[in-house]
């Protein structure tokens, strides 16, 4: 049966990472098993992976076209296959799916995930006494050491929020018609299959939804992109995009992004690029050819966006915010990255993630070509504006990481501005109908709390834990999200150390525009 994927870019490495493919030239059964094991275990949450049988590699790339397999062999091996995995302990079962490649018959074992693991297989088929566990080590299959077996025993109970069944929800909230579109637009074989095959396998063939047949339930991946309203099972699965038509923040104009979460990546970057990105001419004296550039690159901020999407928590509450200011484009997705990622590896240009919080989501969203998921995104995001002749962006979180911040600055002779009227003519024009309008009342950035806080710095510097004490508070979470750190983003308070943000001596004063904001307060 087909897979969900399009099987000659999978083999060409084009949308999922090699640590995640094994190619297998022949039958090997003791060594794809290990295989199958050690992608069922999923050590570092990459979400399983593909052995692809008939294709030799040569330094982990496919050697093409394949050596491919006897059609007479392609029964056996399943068959084959079959048993040796009921040799896994628990037992774990792939999808196989035979392909032709290249005039080639291959076959495509997809083992995601498993849901009880740590699972365990035999050294030997010949010999099933002994049994260790296996698991991925970069592109290879090896038998866990002592320390990694207590860790795959620690994450027994730690199923990624995206690969978990929902039992709120049933097989009727998900849409037919967003499965077959993006069936067809990732090329697969599978979008053929959809007339002549039950829906409920459908759904289980491309491991969205999971359970015994008298009650199957989608899985939370399987609402977040083929559910028409993806929000009603996780309230967080939305983009609000702000849009601050002046710099102290008394007037803006709102626009919020449901449906399939693919969906709101891709209408909000066309709502972007419609409306707010511009090319723009000098000319210099002397030069024939003129200098162009962007306001701000396209790419850059979809760069930024679609990191938002692949890598926020899905479990909260917390929607993907997205602040266009007059001075800055602003990205926010809580909570913050994975460890080992800081804000010390954010400074680097190379980004080494051993975690994914939503691999299932990510491989979705490779298939779409709207993210890779290789660590690139934010030396991407870098190359786009040196590119363009902007500013360095502005990767942050906080030592808890419990939100993630990407600021992109315009180009410094960028001037253009989209002014109120613009805005507003266009809000909802060339998209859904626009939920925005003017509020006169306290933005985000001017909350009670900050308020609260500009009051007390008016005309002294507090380090962080004074200011805590003057306003009465003990809980240094809700200082720093509520309080502080929206200070900070709508630039009314700055550091006095801003060279070294963790400096536990850090002390914070109030900016002229604080002060502006809080005299227009007093009247």
């Amino acid at each position: 049966m087909a897979l969900p994927i399009n099987v000659d870019e999978l083999i060409k490495g084009n949308i999922i990472e090699s640590e995640r493919i094994e190619f297998k030239e022949g039958w090997n059964p003791d060594s794809i098993l290990h295989t199958i094991c050690a992608f069922a275990n999923d050590f570092n949450n990459i979400g399983g992976g593909y052995i692809i049988i008939g294709v030799s590699e040569e330094n982990g790339v496919a050697k093409l076209p394949p050596s491919g397999v006897q059609t007479n062999q392609i029964d056996k091996i399943q068959k084959e296959l079959l048993n040796i995995c009921y040799y896994i302990s628990p037992n774990y079962f792939p999808t196989v799916s035979p392909e032709v490649i290249n005039g080639k018959r291959i076959i495509v074992v997809w083992a995601p995930p498993g849901d009880t693991r740590p699972y365990k297989a035999p050294k030997r088929i010949s010999d099933k006494t002994s049994k260790p566990y296996y698991i991925r080590r970069m592109s290879s299959t090896v038998r866990a050491n002592d320390q990694e077996v207590q860790k795959l025993i620690e994450l027994t109970a730690k199923v990624t929020f995206d690969n978990r069944i929902n039992q709120q929800a049933t097989l009727d909230d998900i849409n037919l018609t967003n499965i077959a579109t993006f069936l067809k637009e990732v090329k697969s074989f599978l979008y053929e299959d959809i007339p002549k095959m039950p829906f409920a396998d459908l759904c289980i063939k491309m491991n969205i939804a999971r359970g015994p047949k008298e009650d199957i339930h989608p899985l939370n991946v399987g609402l977040l992109l083929f559910s028409d309203e993806p929000h009603k099972f996780s309230r967080g699965a939305k983009i609000e995009l702000v849009v601050y038509v002046d710099s102290i923040g008394d007037k803006f104009y709102e626009k919020i992004f449901t449906g399939p979460i693919q969906i709101q990546l891709r209408n909000v970057l066309e709502y972007i690029k419609n409306n707010f990105i511009k090319e723009e001419v000098r000319k210099i004296e002397g030069v024939a050819e003129a200098n162009r550039f962007y306001n701000y690159p396209y790419e850059a901020i979809e760069e930024a966006i679609s990191n938002a999407v692949y890598h926020k928590s899905y479990e909260r509450e917390n929607p993907i915010e997205v602040n266009i200011r007059p001075d800055c484009i602003e990205v926010l997705s809580f909570p913050g990255p994975m460890p080992p990622v800081d804000n010390e590896m954010l400074k680097r240009n190379r980004i080494v993630a051993r975690d994914y919080r939503n691999s299932r989501i990510g491989d979705f969203l490779k298939e779409l070509h709207l993210t890779e998921g290789r660590g690139t995104g934010i030396p991407k995001i870098r190359n786009f504006l040196k590119n363009n002749g902007s500013p360095d962006p502005i990767f942050e979180t906080d030592n808890d990481r419990t939100y993630f911040l990407t600021t992109l600055k315009p180009h410094p002779d960028s001037e253009m501005e989209p002014s109120s009227d613009q805005v507003s003519d266009q809000v909802g024009t060339k998209l859904a109908p626009s939920r925005h309008q003017v509020t006169p009342q306290v933005t985000p950035q001017v909350t009670p709390q900050v308020q609260k806080l500009l009051k007390q710095v008016d005309d002294d510097e507090l380090t962080g834990v004074e200011l805590m004490k003057v306003i009465g508070l003990k809980d240094r979470k809700n200082f720093r999200i509520n309080y502080l750190q929206p200070a900070l983003n709508g630039n009314l308070i700055m550091m006095t150390n801003p060279d070294n943000p963790t400096d536990p001596n850090q002390k914070y004063r109030i900016t002229k525009l604080g002060k502006i904001l809080l005299e227009k307060m007093k009247k």
